[in-house]
């Protein structure tokens, strides 16, 4: 058994157009956006009556993609849960930037929030943690030097 890269990460959205304008806007490039529904995606993620919209977004020059996923049946009841950078499981993405600064002044011009400042890591990275639509957290990380 080998596993030879991560595809992709998929992200639950509501407001698809939202999260979209948002990722399109941070610099992902769009892949393919279409409707799924059926017994065989039934089957694969144990929810019955399935009826959802994809968008796929790829990173510039790379091989990994992120999906973003609106359910239309089954919803979820409970809604968005605004989380923590300390809350448990699955909390962030991260990307590797230029500029960081630039990439944060554009981002909080559309309404990004910035969890705390930009910190200088062992002359190594800037690093920062940003909220996007529905709470998504994205963090950044410049390589300096």
């Amino acid at each position: 058994m080998k596993i030879k890269r991560i595809d992709h990460v998929g992200v639950i959205v509501n407001d698809l157009s939202a999260a979209k304008e948002f990722f399109l806007d941070f610099g992902l490039e769009m892949l393919g956006e279409g409707e799924v529904e059926g017994k065989w995606v039934e089957r694969i993620i144990g929810l019955s009556d399935v009826r959802e919209t994809v968008v796929m977004l790829g990173m510039p020059d790379s091989q990994a993609t992120l999906e973003l996923v609106k359910f239309h049946t089954p919803t979820d009841e409970k809604g968005i849960q605004q989380s923590f950078a300390n809350t448990l499981g699955i909390r962030h993405i991260a990307f590797a930037v230029e500029d960081i600064e630039s990439v944060v002044a554009n981002l909080q011009k559309k309404g990004t929030e910035l969890f705390g400042e930009i910190q200088n890591y062992e002359n190594a990275y800037k690093l920062c943690y940003v909220r996007g639509p529905e709470g998504i957290i994205l963090e950044l990380a410049e390589k300096i030097g």
